[in-house]
């Protein structure tokens, strides 16, 4: 489901990738680079989100090489534009109980016993209310974390 943004995202940028000089050791081009990177963070996003703390930032840098410096600021923007759209779909996915697979969301936490907290998380930090010390442990500022993703990242940067 969440393709569809990176492959948006791919078709606006495609226009400006730079072309590939030439035959090289791989036969990847600069365009299947481009959109391997945009559907690899907006996986990672959806699967690992907790522990992928700048994806705009971890994204922009791996595209950088393949634009020119006259089209950096126009790809900057684009990715910023797609991946609050990418964080907005998933924190509404996330508000009904379910990932994108359709299992059921858990705490991230561990029990006393050593088992897994089967209790639903709070969308921002992925703790149950029980667990929610953790995240403060973990310098979340509660504060923050009633803030959408996208404010909470602008704020880290």
């Amino acid at each position: 489901m969440l393709y569809q943004f990176s492959r948006a995202m791919y078709r606006a940028l495609a226009d400006v990738i730079v072309d590939s000089p030439g035959p090289c050791a791989t036969d990847r081009s600069n365009h299947v680079r481009v959109l391997h990177a945009c559907e690899e963070t907006v996986e990672r996003m959806a699967t690992d989100r907790w522990y992928f703390a700048k994806p705009t930032r971890s994204l922009i840098r791996d595209l950088r090489p393949y634009f020119p410096l006259s089209e950096q600021a126009h790809m900057n923007a684009v990715v910023e534009q797609y991946l609050a759209l990418v964080d907005s779909s998933i924190e509404e996915q996330f508000e009904t109980g379910y990932d994108f697979a359709g299992n059921r969301l858990e705490c991230r936490a561990m029990t006393r016993k050593g088992t897994p907290c089967q209790r639903l998380p709070h969308p921002r930090n992925g703790y149950c209310p029980s667990h929610q010390h953790i995240a403060d442990a973990e310098g979340v500022d509660p504060a923050l974390a009633e803030r959408p993703l996208s404010e909470q990242l602008a704020v880290a940067a």
